[in-house]
C-alpha cells in the first residue's frame, strides 16, 4: 500500500504485502505454474532408481526463505545455506555486492543425491542472470533510467505489494511515478522487510524506524531487492501500465484501488479499515 499524508503519517492500519504474506504463511503449498514449467523437466535426468525430489521457490520469497527450504530439502542444519552464500561463488551483478537476494529465480529446481547448498544457489542465480540479462530487460531499464538491478529491486516491490497479476503494471506505475516526483514510495513490503515480518498492520512507529529499507523516511529505491520476483513483476517493472496513480489500497480480496487524489486514497484506506474491523 501506499499512503502519505502532507505532514506526519496519522496512525493506521494499512495492507499487507499480500506475495509476501502468502509466501510466509502457505508458500509451501503453493503451486507457480509458470516457476513449475521452468525446471521440472529437467527431474527426468535423476539417474537410476533415486526418487526425484525437487525445491519449489515460489515468487516472491525473500533469499532467507529460501535459504531454509534449501536447507530443509538436502536435510542440512539451520543455517547451512546462509553460511554457503560466502562460498558458493555466485555470478552475481557487481551491484549486489555478494547479495543473492533479488537473483535466486522462482522455479522448481531439481534435487539430487549430489545437490549441495552451492550448487542449488548458483542453479537459481544463474538462471535469473539469464533471465534478467535478456534484451528486453535491458532495453526496458535503459528506456526508464535505470539499472537492471534496480529494475530487479523495483520488481520485488511489485511482487510484493500486487494484489493480482493483473494489478502488477499499475502498481509499477506507481513506483515509476513516485520516483519521478522525488516522492518517498511509502511502501509497507519495504518496511516488513526491514523487520522481517510480513503483516497486515504497519502502525506511524513503524514508519519512523531507522533503516535503509524505510520508504517511508527515505527516498528512492531501496540498496536491495526485498524478495525474489518473477517474470511478471520484471515485465510489469519494465513495461508499466501508462496512469497518473500515486496511491493505492487494496480494500478488499480481488479490489485494488488507485488513485492520483490524496483525498481519494484517505477514504478507501477508511473503508479498508472498516472492512478490517468487520471482519471482511
Amino acid at each position: 500500500m501506499v499512503n502519505e499524508s502532507p505532514d506526519t503519517p496519522p496512525p493506521r492500519k494499512l495492507r499487507p504485502t499480500r506475495r509476501g504474506r502468502l509466501a510466509l504463511l502457505i508458500g509451501a503449498v503453493l503451486v507457480l505454474a509458470v516457476a513449475a514449467a521452468v525446471l521440472v523437466p529437467l527431474l527426468t535426468r535423476e539417474r537410476g532408481n533415486e526418487p526425484a525430489r525437487s525445491l519449489l521457490v515460489p515468487e516472491g520469497w525473500r533469499a532467507s526463505q529460501v535459504y531454509a527450504a534449501v536447507d530443509k530439502v538436502l536435510d542440512e542444519p539451520s543455517g547451512t545455506t546462509e553460511k554457503a552464500v560466502a562460498t558458493a561463488d555466485l555470478p552475481l551483478p557487481a551491484a549486489a555486492k555478494g547479495n543473492p537476494e533479488g537473483y535466486l529465480f522462482p522455479a522448481t529446481y531439481p534435487v539430487t543425491s549430489g545437490s549441495t547448498p552451492e550448487s542449488l544457489l548458483r542453479y537459481m542465480v544463474d538462471t535469473a542472470v539469464k533471465r534478467f540479462g535478456a534484451d528486453h530487460i535491458t532495453a526496458g531499464a535503459q528506456r526508464n533510467g535505470v539499472t537492471v538491478y534496480q529494475t530487479v529491486t523495483l520488481a520485488s516491490i511489485v511482487q510484493a505489494e500486487a494484489d493480482t497479476e493483473s494489478d502488477m503494471g499499475k502498481v509499477a506505475r506507481v513506483v515509476h511515478n513516485r520516483l519521478a516526483r522525488d516522492m518517498p514510495l511509502q511502501m509497507d513490503s519495504t518496511l516488513n522487510y526491514a523487520l522481517n515480518r510480513s503483516t497486515l498492520d504497519t502502525t506511524t512507529g513503524d514508519t519512523k524506524i531507522d533503516s535503509p529499507y524505510n520508504s517511508y523516511e527515505r527516498k528512492g529505491l531501496p540498496p536491495t531487492p526485498i524478495g525474489n520476483p518473477g517474470e511478471q513483476a520484471m515485465v510489469a517493472a519494465i513495461s508499466p501500465t501508462p496512469g497518473p496513480w500515486l496511491y493505492f489500497v487494496t480494500v478488499a480480496p480481488g479490489d485494488t484501488r488507485f488513485t492520483a487524489d490524496y483525498a481519494e486514497q484517505q477514504r478507501n484506506v477508511a473503508e479498508f479499515n472498516r472492512n478490517r474491523r468487520g471482519g471482511g
